[in-house]
């Protein structure tokens, strides 16, 4: 239970400090534990460095902006703690693997790439288990209450622990490759946004059973094709489950319908 109350008070922390100059440092301090205690938190729950996840929530909020405000990249880049365009503009595409300039083009209906996550404790759970359950998909609310049964398709990528033994950076860019997939698919009325570690929701708005499953297999078919991390090819194939906005939205509920979809998709 410890571990949990830590884990949250620093990702809020982080949170509230993204526009600002924050250390490692700060955090640790924050929650009156060492910093190494903290990385040690943050790597086995996240399987990222605290830099490294202050840094794709930078992105992923940079990206938002670039894409709904008419804000520049400059005041992008400076309103995240940027000094230098060129570091930015280094940074982001580390994260998304385009430019910031190309963003709008590659992900227009994309949330983000790494959400807030609230862990939320339950009697038995882990770390892991908790962020899976409870990453945040409340600015999609507005969006969603209005699909009220309608279909979801709800992706997973088969085999990324194999990926992610080459690299971590390969099961990253796994996981932008997947959110492409499903995205070039999606008709521009549809939204996509990740549902945990590595899978995805595709809000679709249909209400026919054949039009959702035809839209499915649309993104299957390029289940097999090879994506390049440093001159290797490596093949991605994903998972499709299928199920409803349901009637009465609540999020724990939402969840647990979307996960055990993929989970029967794999059977």
């Amino acid at each position: 239970m410890k571990n949990f109350i830590i884990l949250t008070e620093a990702i809020n922390f982080i949170e509230i400090n993204l526009c600002e100059p924050i250390s490692r440092q700060d955090i640790a301090s924050h929650c009156y534990v060492s910093l190494s205690m903290l990385e040690k938190l943050f790597r086995y729950a996240l399987g990222l460095s605290i830099k490294g996840y202050i840094s794709r929530r930078r992105m992923t909020q940079a990206a938002r902006d670039i894409s709904k405000t008419n804000m520049s990249i400059t005041d992008v880049a400076m309103k995240y703690q940027f000094n230098s365009l060129e570091v930015f503009s280094r940074m982001f595409k580390r994260v998304w693997y385009v430019a910031p300039s190309d963003f709008n083009n590659k992900f227009e209906r994309f949330t983000g790439i790494y959400p807030k996550i609230n862990y939320k404790y339950e009697e038995g759970d882990d770390l892991y288990m908790a962020r899976r359950k409870s990453i945040d998909i409340s600015e999609a609310y507005d969006f969603l209450k209005n699909l009220k049964g309608s279909y979801v398709l709800c992706f997973d990528i088969q085999n990324l622990t194999q990926i992610n033994n080459i690299s971590v950076k390969a099961g990253d860019l796994a996981i932008l490759e997947m959110a492409s997939r499903i995205d070039s698919a999606a008709d521009d009325d549809m939204l996509v946004i990740r549902i945990g570690g590595d899978e995805f929701a595709l809000l679709t708005g249909l209400y026919e059973y054949e039009e959702a499953k035809a839209l499915s297999d649309k993104v299957l078919q390029k289940n097999g094709e090879v994506i390049l991390f440093e001159d290797k090819e490596m093949p991605l194939s994903l998972w499709c489950g299928i199920t409803k906005v349901p009637e009465m939205l609540r999020y724990g509920e939402f969840f647990t319908d979307m996960h055990n979809s993929i989970k029967e998709s794999k059977r």
